[in-house]
């Protein structure tokens, strides 16, 4: 049984063998990439502490992924962590965030990030957002 009202906190975890949950201390992160993909802003330019500027080609093929999806880009639910995932490499994480639209709800869009480990946290680089 689901109980939302006690969403336990999932740890980030080095386990190359198998794919787990997004952990909780990345969702802001993630919440704000979004947040800034939905104001229209592909590179981050408003900067989300920890994740590296978009470069200029891949912000491009971000936004015209986006677009060429013909549907509105939201927020991120709580419940897109029920099916995001990522995995330990051996030297970073590798992880897709399923996306969201107005009209669909959860969509075939994800984000693929990689997350390193840094000086009081983590880096977050912005691979693509795509239609696997």
């Amino acid at each position: 049984m689901n109980d939302r009202g006690s969403i336990k906190d999932v740890p980030v975890v080095k386990d190359a063998s198998k794919q787990g949950p997004i952990p909780s201390a990345w969702r802001p992160v993630f919440q704000d990439i979004v947040k800034a993909f939905v104001r229209g802003d592909f590179k981050v330019s408003t900067g989300v502490p920890g994740v590296s500027l978009v470069r200029d080609n891949v912000a491009d093929q971000i936004e015209s992924y986006i677009k060429d999806y013909g549907e509105t880009l939201v927020e991120l639910p709580d419940e897109t962590w029920e099916s995001s995932v990522c995995i330990w490499t051996g030297e970073r994480w590798d992880t897709i965030v399923d996306l969201w639209t107005a009209r669909e709800g959860r969509s075939d869009l994800i984000l693929q990030t990689l997350v390193r480990e840094a000086a009081g946290g983590f880096s977050y680089d912005i691979r693509l957002v795509y239609v696997p």
